[in-house]
């Protein structure tokens, strides 16, 4: 923050503190990007222009007021791509290979011989098709896996996952793939997606990650398609209660991998979000356009490709 600190006065503060000093303040930079606290202190912005959060989803600060301000919403669109597109490359292998079942029998020390399965061409899901997804079709690609990808429209020769089927007709398509994976942003369209429905639609023999947005999943509706074996497995990074209550059953499950909200934080994540916000506010100063610029009606920066 030093060359902001030189440019400008900053105000450092808590949730609590918010509305003391958003009076007067021309710009907010949302560094605790889960934290709720932005509706409750709007009511103290008087002069604000800018709102910046350090994350790619922006739902926590997309209440009513914000989308019918003039206020201009950036986020932090490009920082997380190549780590979660890993971490989806990753659990993949995992199931594939029973690494978590390894894992259990070696704490046991017990020697037991099985057959896995190959990930090279097991067919792939993504749902959304923006960065972030478009990030995880190529590596997945690069893996030897066949990648196809839904968004808000349908495209046939799309340059990352060749086919894109729209969401609306989601569940025509469940059934063809050995994963899926969530990663849409949290709208108003996309929240509760994936329910009992959506889960009945699958392969028995498919598995669902989700390093979206937890409450694009009913969670229920996921807990009971895992004991009844509509669905083989989950990798679940993201959860509509966070933490996930020690009580939640999807921690004892043999077929599910938990990890908490961590799938894309590598290394030096906490400074690149910060030179992300350094960034934009140089351009802001001199006038020059922000770089992700939110569209506050869709929920998310619009570009090329589709979402």
């Amino acid at each position: 923050m030093d060359p902001i600190e030189r440019a400008a006065e900053v105000r450092y503060t808590r949730a609590d503190g918010l509305a003391d000093v958003l009076r007067g303040a021309d710009a907010l930079f949302v560094y605790d990007f889960l934290s709720t606290a932005v509706p409750g202190a709007w009511h103290a912005a008087d002069r604000l222009r800018w709102v910046h959060i350090a994350s790619a989803g922006v739902d926590p600060v997309m209440f009513p007021e914000l989308r019918a301000s003039d206020v201009v919403l950036t986020n932090s669109r490009g920082v997380f791509d190549g780590a979660i597109a890993e971490y989806v490359l990753g659990v993949i292998l995992a199931f594939a290979k029973d690494f978590a079942g390894s894992l259990r029998l070696q704490q046991r020390g017990e020697w037991r011989h099985r057959e896995t399965e190959r990930a090279a061409g097991r067919r792939v899901l993504v749902v959304g098709t923006g960065p972030i997804g478009r990030s995880i079709a190529r590596l997945l690609r690069a893996a030897g896996l066949d990648v196809t990808g839904a968004g808000r429209r349908a495209v046939a020769d799309d340059p990352d996952f060749g086919t894109v089927h729209a969401s609306a007709v989601l569940a025509d398509h469940l059934g063809h793939f050995d994963y899926v994976v969530a990663v849409a942003p949290l709208t108003e369209q996309t929240k509760g997606m994936f329910d009992a429905a959506a889960f009945a639609a699958m392969k028995p023999q498919a598995r669902f990650v989700n390093v979206g947005r937890g409450e694009l999943v009913v969670t229920a509706d996921l807990i009971e398609a895992l004991r009844a074996g509509e669905i083989a497995g989950a990798a679940l990074d993201v959860f509509d209660t966070e933490p996930l209550p020690p009580d939640n059953p999807l921690w004892t499950m043999d077929n599910v991998l938990v990890s908490p909200h961590m799938s894309g934080d590598v290394v030096g994540w906490r400074n690149t979000l910060v030179e992300v916000f350094t960034d934009n506010f140089t351009r802001w100063c001199e006038g020059q356009p922000l770089r992700n610029v939110v569209d506050k009606q869709l929920g998310y920066v619009p570009s090329g490709g589709n979402r």
